[in-house]
């Protein structure tokens, strides 16, 4: 990797993973690439390059990678899971049409490209514990089918054209830079702001609802480390496993309260992101990831959470 885009720089995997980049190879050689409706933040925009880069507009997205040399795409564009819902058309125009956009540019132009997929690309017909890299997906969401369909997209780009296509397939991601965006996993991100400023959490999901859950520093490293893994050893390109913990409710909940004891939850369940909760599964078998290119992660529940309480305090202003 010599010459970076990012697509959907200020997305909540994006913008953390523009400013990885450019810590890792240089400011000047990652481009930040956003829609006029996402603005830059300042840091974003006064630390490298950017571009408006619209995934659905190929003309765009090739003339930045002309301008700038790209060679490597981080294609973060889409819809979350329960948005998606909500505007099926528009998630299909991104997750679909733009990838599609965006393969023809690598074939033209020789660049690799990421597009990550994820645990919404699993269903109900899914084994629902350590859930197999290769296994059968019968998603019930535009968002789940769209991730299969990218992942096959993907594989054929690599096998008749020979494109550089890699990708994982993310569980939940846990952050304290930015905030969720719509995920079904996102409560596990809303409980920790909730704890730390005071407030009761409504939790959306049942106890009980077990899922594949990550700090966002070790999917960060993901994506860094996969797209450098020697290309040889790779047999699964679209999309790796990777898992780091899994946990419900009231597992994570407990853990809070460790470090906050005020801390307060209850439950007032939404229906959506419940049903589509219980297709996904509860965890997943990352062996083929560990195998093929190292990964392993760094953070478990009781890390995370002691790190997310800290961080989120110094983000707000809190002793």
């Amino acid at each position: 990797m010599k010459k970076i885009l990012v697509i959907g720089a200020t997305g909540q995997i994006g913008s953390e993973l523009t400013t990885e980049l450019r810590a890792r190879y240089g400011n000047n050689n990652v481009v930040a690439g956003y829609i006029p409706s996402a603005p830059l933040t300042e840091a974003l925009a006064e630390s490298g390059p950017s571009a408006i880069a619209d995934v659905t507009d190929a003309k765009q997205i090739a003339e930045i990678v002309d301008k700038h040399q790209i060679d490597t795409v981080y294609n973060l564009a889409a819809l979350l899971s329960a948005v998606g819902e909500k505007k099926p058309l528009l998630a299909w125009h991104i997750q679909i049409d733009g990838v599609l956009n965006l393969l023809e540019i690598a074939k033209e132009k020789n660049c690799a490209v990421f597009t990550p997929s994820s645990i919404g690309a699993f269903g109900n017909s899914s084994p629902k514990d350590n859930t197999p890299q290769d296994t059968i997906q019968r998603p019930q969401t535009i968002y789940g089918i769209s991730k299969v369909t990218t992942e096959l997209l993907s594989d054929y780009y690599f096998h008749k054209y020979g494109v550089d296509t890699r990708s994982v397939r993310f569980p939940g991601l846990i952050s304290y830079v930015t905030p969720p965006g719509g995920g079904t996993t996102d409560y596990a991100v809303d409980i920790y702001y909730s704890a730390v400023k005071g407030e009761k959490f409504v939790c959306p999901l049942q106890a009980g609802t077990f899922m594949d859950m990550m700090y966002m520093p070790d999917a960060l490293n993901a994506c860094v480390q996969l797209m450098e893994a020697d290309p040889s050893k790779l047999i699964h390109r679209n999309a790796f496993n990777i898992a780091a913990m899994s946990f419900d409710p009231e597992m994570i909940a407990a853990e809070v309260k460790k470090l906050v004891p005020d801390f307060q939850m209850e439950y007032q369940i939404d229906e959506l992101r419940q049903k589509i909760a219980n297709s996904w599964p509860n965890s997943l078998d990352d062996s083929c990831a560990r195998e093929e290119w190292g990964w392993k992660p760094q953070y478990d529940l009781t890390s995370m959470s002691q790190d997310m309480i800290e961080k989120l305090k110094i983000k707000f202003g809190i002793k």
